[in-house]
């Protein structure tokens, strides 16, 4: 059971709550949360109800829970969060479209990506500086060259900065440029990172890991909203399988699971989810109507001479007409995508 408190809960009445539930024999725990602190109940051996307990000063409501991700839960939360960030929301009735190259090479590059996502009606160009690779003789990326120059193309064309951060020690320099923090798949469970992240004022975009379960991708955003950051977007982006043809597959299942079980926003990047561009439209359409929030895209205006993921990401040209697609699909599913 999750006991929510009151947010304007006196100090003496949470110490008398907690010497009542004691009293009782009701076993807990404080949680601090981004919306106020909660109480878990480990043990409730005199059988109080949550209709009893909401009797008593200071609680706002009682929750049967099983789940251990609290703040992440819909249960906590039944209205999907709205996170807004420079004049755009993630969550809610407006699609979000976020695109850009898997790893900034170079002004011109950049400044190509960025005038075609803008063109499309997306908000926020993405990019990594820092680059978690397989082998480690592949491009690494730029590092703080790479967030100037990145910086300098979203402020041209009035995009949002998305930028992924590795670990805790690169955080500070990719906070200082970045509007969003993007998490990687292989760094969902990177625990110490996710805690930092729960100390920042920023949204963070947090990856699927490839072969979590959503229970565990839940529990990873738990870590970062149990630090107080409430600013969380959840991104599918499909799970390892033993299918070589493609890159992972795309699970798209997940978003509708993921939308019961959370309030946050749940993108989708069908990108890395195949690994083929040739693949990426057909599967950005089908999240579009699947009930996710938005898309997270790669786009490149050279993709064969891209130092990192070349073969998943798609022309400039092909954004532009997915986004007139999207404008056609995502009023099925009670979702708005302006014009560009």
């Amino acid at each position: 059971m999750i006991i929510v408190l009151d947010p304007g809960i006196r100090q003496a009445e949470r110490e008398a709550l907690e010497a009542h539930l004691a009293g009782r024999g009701v076993a807990h725990r404080r949680e601090p949360g981004p919306r106020g602190d909660v109480l878990v109940v480990t043990a409730n051996p005199s059988g109080l109800t949550p209709e009893q307990l909401e009797s008593l000063p200071g609680v706002a409501r009682a929750l049967p829970s099983a789940t251990e991700f609290v703040h992440a839960s819909r249960e906590m939360h039944p209205a999907g969060s709205v996170i807004h960030v420079g004049g755009v929301t993630a969550g809610g009735g407006e699609f979000l479209l976020a695109a850009g190259p898997c790893a900034v090479e170079g002004p011109g590059q950049m400044e190509a990506c960025a005038t075609a996502v803008a063109a499309a009606g997306g908000k926020i160009l993405r990019g990594g500086s820092f680059k978690p690779r397989t082998s480690p003789y592949s491009f690494q990326g730029l590092g703080r060259e790479g967030l100037e120059i990145h910086r300098g193309a979203a402020d041209r064309h009035g995009l949002l900065m998305m930028s992924e951060v590795l670990d805790r020690e690169d955080l500070p320099m990719v906070a200082e440029f970045a509007d969003i923090l993007q998490v990687g798949s292989r760094n969902m469970q990177n625990f110490p990172l996710l805690k930092a992240l729960g100390g920042i004022r920023k949204p963070v975009l947090l990856k699927r890991g490839l072969a979590a379960t959503r229970e565990e991708f839940l529990l990873a955003a738990e870590y970062i909203l149990s630090g107080g950051n409430s600013d969380v977007i959840l991104c599918e982006r499909g799970i390892r399988s033993f299918d070589p043809s493609l890159r992972n597959s795309l699970d798209l299942a997940s978003v509708v699971l993921l939308k019961e079980m959370t309030h946050l926003p749940v993108l989708v990047d069908p990108s890395h989810a195949t690994g083929q561009s040739r693949l990426v439209l057909p599967m950005a359409r089908a999240a579009a109507v699947s009930g996710a929030d938005g898309l997270l895209l790669e786009v490149h205006p050279d993709p064969a001479g891209a130092l990192s993921d070349g073969p998943q990401a798609i022309l400039p040209e092909d954004l532009i007409r997915l986004s007139a697609d999207l404008r056609a699909l995502v009023p099925v599913v009670g979702r708005t995508f302006g014009a560009p």
